[in-house]
């Protein structure tokens, strides 16, 4: 978001921002969930306008972990994981034995305190511009908009139509920045997988959707595709479900995170033992590193002494097509086909296409 307010002559970041994005009097921002740049080449047939797009556009890296929560917070501040605070699906609430689920979120955790920063949307309107976001009715005052998108009009908007209406409305305006979302993608990769004929069919539709809005809008107004991340399949013989393996919960006081990213919150003193039994039962499926070795790694940017309890003592980063499920603490999980969360080019590389 500071990239493209930029490019519409607004400095809300304060210094010169890493991505260029060519100059213009308006944006819209169209986030497709879920639809990684690997998958998008590989099944370049079943979106052949926005694969003609990519031909000499490079892709952007996710934060980490490569999910929808964190990422979303990620586009809407400008702020890396360590940051802003958003650090997974899930993550414990410091000082509890709770975790806040950052995508249903939590009556309990004020989203103002959990993420405090200004975002670029806020931003951008202090300086005299116009910010909107275009999203499902459900979703105005969620946590998560709050967090990740406090500052923009919003507008309820739940089908295609209403959607690429709302752009063409608020696009009008100079110096505006439309976002809209779409999760159809996402949620139907989880539900049938990513080499499915319905996740092909839903690609299409997406295709279609952007082609539609890059026709409806006028020609000087940029549309930007982006993705918050992409998604892997896993297989029931790649799958580890700790409560069949009871040794990888001695001394686990809570499992958070997801299942291709776990955050581990240890008992007093267990750190070393469970680093020792995680990676001696996962091996080279997984990363299994303390939370100082994963921060020194720069896997969450910079972070901040408030953020820094959320992270798990431990963090678990899956390989190729592993997963690490709970049937007791996540038993919806063991139904999803299509994953993400982790640090493989299939989850991280994500589509940046200007039109």
């Amino acid at each position: 978001m500071p990239a493209v307010a930029a490019a519409l002559g607004l400095d809300v970041a304060g210094r010169p921002t890493d991505l260029l994005l060519p100059d213009a009097p308006a944006y819209v921002v169209f986030l497709v969930d879920g639809l990684g740049a690997r998958l998008l080449e590989r099944y370049a047939h079943a979106a052949p306008f926005l694969a003609s797009l990519m031909a000499d556009q490079q892709p952007g890296t996710a934060g980490v972990p490569s999910t929808t929560a964190t990422s979303l917070t990620s586009l809407g501040t400008g702020l890396p994981p360590g940051a802003h605070g958003l650090v997974g699906f899930t993550s414990r609430v410091p000082g509890t034995g709770k975790l806040l689920n950052a995508l249903l979120w939590d009556k309990d955790v004020d989203p103002l305190e959990w993420q405090p920063n200004p975002t670029a949307f806020t931003r951008l309107h202090d300086l005299g511009g116009t910010a909107t976001v275009v999203n499902k009715r459900e979703f105005r005052g969620s946590g998560l908009t709050v967090a990740a998108h406090r500052g923009a009009e919003y507008v309820g908007a739940d089908k295609v139509g209403e959607r690429i209406a709302a752009a063409l409305t608020t696009s009008a305006e100079r110096q505006s920045l439309t976002y809209l979302y779409d999760g159809d993608l996402d949620w139907t990769g989880h539900r049938y997988g990513v080499a499915s004929s319905q996740w092909l069919q839903q690609l299409s539709m997406v295709d279609a959707e952007a082609e539609q809005l890059r026709e409806a809008l006028p020609p000087q107004v940029r549309l930007l595709v982006v993705a918050d991340h992409g998604m892997v399949d896993s297989p029931a013989e790649s799958r580890v479900d700790v409560d069949e393996h009871l040794d990888l919960r001695a001394g686990v006081a809570l499992l958070g995170g997801e299942a291709r990213f776990r955050h581990l919150y240890c008992q007093g003193g267990a750190v070393a033992d469970v680093v020792a039994t995680w990676r001696e039962l996962l091996g080279p499926r997984a990363d299994v590193l303390t939370r100082e070795e994963a921060v020194g790694r720069g896997w969450f940017g910079a972070v901040t002494p408030s953020v820094l309890p959320r992270l798990g003592d431990v963090v678990v980063a899956c390989h190729g097509d592993t997963a690490i499920l709970s049937t007791a603490d996540f038993p919806y999980e063991a139904s999803l086909v299509g994953l993400h969360g982790s640090l493989t080019p299939d989850e991280m590389l994500i589509p940046l296409l200007v039109s």
